[in-house]
């Protein structure tokens, strides 16, 4: 979690791009909880590799392990070397079974994870799979081949960012290889590397194909997959929430202690906490905390955190602590 989320600027200036909220949760939280729902058994520490974003990030973070009955740690790149150096950053905790995760995606799956595997890494079946890494497999669907961004078709499954280890002290001990080496790709020290490296000493790694893929990496994804989880889960409105001569066109989350005053909102729009929103009409979009909306008749927007905004009809991509109007 330690990159500074260019892509999703103004955003990303006062939070990691993994809080960020969609349909009522920071990201983070869904993919920890997702990952959960697929491993048996209890799950011991979680680990958040992060930049210095400050005590209520790293505050937040523990909470999401606690909640699960997890124990949180943090730790910090402090420069950005690549996926293999962002995980040994968190080398202790690689021992036994592991989960490593990229957290700017999300997935649904209807599947468990087998821990009796040497390894297993999440893909997805796409069209186009020139921009992705991809596996190839044989017969036993073991895979017999990774190949980052091929020009030519050799396999339309996309590893989407999620890999289990049954041992991860190999994985660190392989990782540990390329640091001390200095083996880089493109100036980077790369995950990819250690697994090609683990796989040509016999590890046998297996797929998970997941169902469907969502992406976080800008607006218009982090907007559709807030309307894709708004659609598969129910719809939320927190008790506290006050109606006032105002419509909720389903589905939607809205949190605690809202007033929505002479508008419709909805459909999929996720409101957080503490907001404000009058005389507006607001669809597909999300708005986070502390604001105040006033005359506004907004679609496909993000709205951050303590904004007051009383404005006009427009698509709005508004960071947190701006006042218009």
């Amino acid at each position: 979690m330690a990159g500074i989320g260019k892509r999703m600027r103004p955003h990303t200036l006062t939070v990691p791009k993994p809080l960020l909220p969609v349909a009522g949760k920071p990201m983070v939280q869904h993919l920890v909880e997702d990952i959960a729902a697929t491993i048996k058994g209890e799950i011991e520490e979680i680990g958040f590799v992060i930049g210095h974003f400050g005590k209520e990030v790293e505050t937040h973070l523990l909470d999401v392990a606690k909640r699960l009955g997890a124990t949180g740690k943090i730790y910090y790149q402090e420069e950005a070397l690549g996926t293999a150096h962002a995980i040994m950053c968190a080398q202790e905790l690689l021992d036994g079974n592991v989960v490593v995760a990229f957290a700017d995606t999300l997935f649904r799956g209807e599947f468990m994870v087998d821990t009796a595997h040497e390894g297993i890494i999440w893909v997805q079946k796409v069209e186009d799979p020139k921009p992705f890494g991809v596996v190839k497999l044989n017969k036993q669907n073991i895979i017999t081949d990774f190949v980052e961004k091929p020009e030519t078709f050799v396999s339309d499954l996309a590893i989407i960012g999620i890999y289990y280890f049954k041992d991860g002290a190999y994985l660190k001990k392989e990782m540990q290889y390329l640091l001390d080496n200095d083996i880089k790709e493109k100036g980077e020290y790369q995950l990819t590397n250690a697994l090609e490296n683990m796989k040509q000493k016999g590890t046998k790694f297996s797929v998970a194909e997941v169902s469907e893929w969502l992406d976080c990496g800008s607006k218009a994804n982090m907007l559709h997959t807030n309307k894709r989880l708004l659609e598969t889960k129910k719809s939320h409105k927190h008790s506290s929430v006050q109606l006032i001569n105002s419509t909720i066109v389903e589905p939607c989350y809205i949190a605690e202690n809202t007033t929505i005053v002479n508008s419709v909102v909805g459909p999929f729009v996720s409101i957080g906490s503490h907001n404000h929103v009058e005389n507006s009409i607001i669809s597909h979009a999300i708005i986070q905390s502390h604001s105040r909306l006033t005359n506004v008749n907004i679609i496909d927007s993000m709205v951050g955190s303590h904004v007051q905004y009383d404005g006009k009809q427009e698509m709005l991509n508004l960071g947190d602590y701006n006042q218009i109007g």
